[in-house]
């Protein structure tokens, strides 16, 4: 075990103040921050957050859990002075856009500072299935020819930002099979670190078959394939359902609903927008079926995870599988695309309502979310396997630089960009 005479500062810049009730990705951010929480007395690590971004209420306490907490400003020089006085030993970026906008300045001062990427999932592999949704949407199929356009210029930065970066986290197993297999990044260079869930936790008795009732869905509205699935469901998904199930309703959750989401507010229809969850599994262990129809997306999906612990089984798409599973059954039903590239609306509907009504179905796939839960999230093996990956790279940083050679080139090259044009940007700003 590593033993250091003086505290190692450990900086995580993030994207935004995490708020894990709001979202998964805030959910994701503090588990990291408990895992490296976990291990400070044994590795002496001091822990520190900031973010450019503005609180908001929902943010996390960093005082509860002993993080030094900063704000700094974007494209400004006092966070030169801010990471020059901190001299951190790790710096984590929280998406690639955060480590486009503050790794050069990190370099600059820190050259020494190991560098992490928190890809959250691959923004990329989201933005190409939703392009490709856009394109094919409302057609009554697609040219066999056809397919996602992952070489974009949102992947150029995306990879570009992974290859700079000494490691980085990627939360999915068909994302790590995607990076290594499809764009030849070396293994050495990630670390599949998933959502760190207990579900031991959530072991009480939970409600039964009979006394569970309705459907639900439950995701940030500020997320993209969240607010497509929603308005997809409401619009012909949710009719099917309803036609047979009359006296079901859809309860649909999520934070910062805008007044489009409170448009589908249809109590006639049995549609009900109810805003923020303030406990998600809390909310998700009143339903009997948990529904998230995604036609695009990336990473892991939060809403399903929270609904196994919940022990609500999920119908959902391949998308929304992804990822998740693996070669384990999957804990309610699964839609996957029809040969034409499209989503069979009627499909879903009937799945969903098979899931509702059979009480034997619905036990098994309770139990099968519970049993992905126990295998594939494992808090504590992660958070161990996490943060030893941590030591082993402060112990063999030399070298593992070294052996990522056109890594250390772009970070040359593009560092010194992005950093005059931060500081032109700057310098705009104050004419302003």
């Amino acid at each position: 075990m590593l033993n250091f005479n003086t505290p190692k500062v450990i900086l995580f810049i993030g994207h935004l103040w995490p708020e894990p009730t709001s979202s998964a990705a805030g959910y994701r951010t503090l588990a990291l921050l408990k895992a490296i929480i976990s291990k400070q007395k044994d590795n002496h690590w001091q822990l520190h957050f900031t973010s450019a971004a503005d609180k908001t209420e929902f943010c996390a306490d960093m005082d509860h859990w002993g993080i030094i907490s900063h704000t700094i400003t974007l494209n400004d020089s006092s966070f030169d002075l801010f990471i020059q006085d901190l001299q951190p030993e790790m710096v984590f970026y929280d998406r690639f856009i955060t480590e486009e906008q503050f790794a050069p300045r990190v370099h600059e001062h820190c050259p020494d500072a190991i560098n992490i990427l928190d890809t959250q999932d691959l923004h990329f592999l989201r933005r190409a299935r939703q392009t490709f949704l856009k394109k094919t949407s409302g057609s009554n199929g697609i040219n066999t020819e056809q397919a996602v356009n992952l070489y974009t210029d949102d992947s150029i930065r995306e990879i570009a930002a992974i290859l700079r970066c000494d490691l980085s986290l990627i939360i999915s197993s068909y994302e790590m099979r995607l990076l290594i297999e499809q764009f030849n990044i070396a293994p050495e260079l990630l670390h599949y670190c998933p959502f760190m869930l207990n579900s031991d936790q959530y072991k009480t008795d939970s409600l039964s078959f009979e006394e569970r009732e309705h459907f639900v869905m439950i995701g940030n509205f500020l997320h993209p394939p969240n607010w497509d699935a929603v308005l997809w469901c409401y619009q012909s998904i949710w009719p099917q359902i309803r036609k047979q199930l009359p006296l079901a309703e859809m309860h649909v959750y999520g934070a910062y609903p805008s007044e489009k989401v409170w448009q589908l507010h249809k109590p006639d229809k049995g549609f009900i927008i109810k805003g923020r969850a303030q406990d998600a599994i809390e909310t998700l262990s009143h339903y009997r079926v948990n529904l998230a129809p995604l036609r695009f997306g990336a990473g892991i999906k939060g809403k399903i995870a929270d609904g196994f612990l919940a022990k609500t089984p999920c119908v959902t798409t391949d998308i929304g599988q992804e990822g998740m599973a693996d070669n384990m059954d999957w804990g309610g039903l699964v839609i996957q695309k029809s040969h034409n590239g499209q989503y069979d609306e009627q499909a879903i509907a009937q799945h969903a309502i098979d899931l509702y009504n059979n009480k034997p179905l619905w036990q098994q796939s309770s139990q099968r979310g519970e049993a992905i839960i126990q295998k594939q999230f494992n808090e504590l093996q992660h958070a161990n396997a996490f943060t030893h990956h941590l030591e082993q790279l402060i112990m063999n940083l030399a070298e593992h630089r070294k052996n990522n050679f056109y890594g250390q080139i772009l970070r040359h090259n593009l560092y010194r960009s992005q950093y005059f044009m931060s500081k032109w940007i700057e310098e705009k700003n104050k004419v302003k």
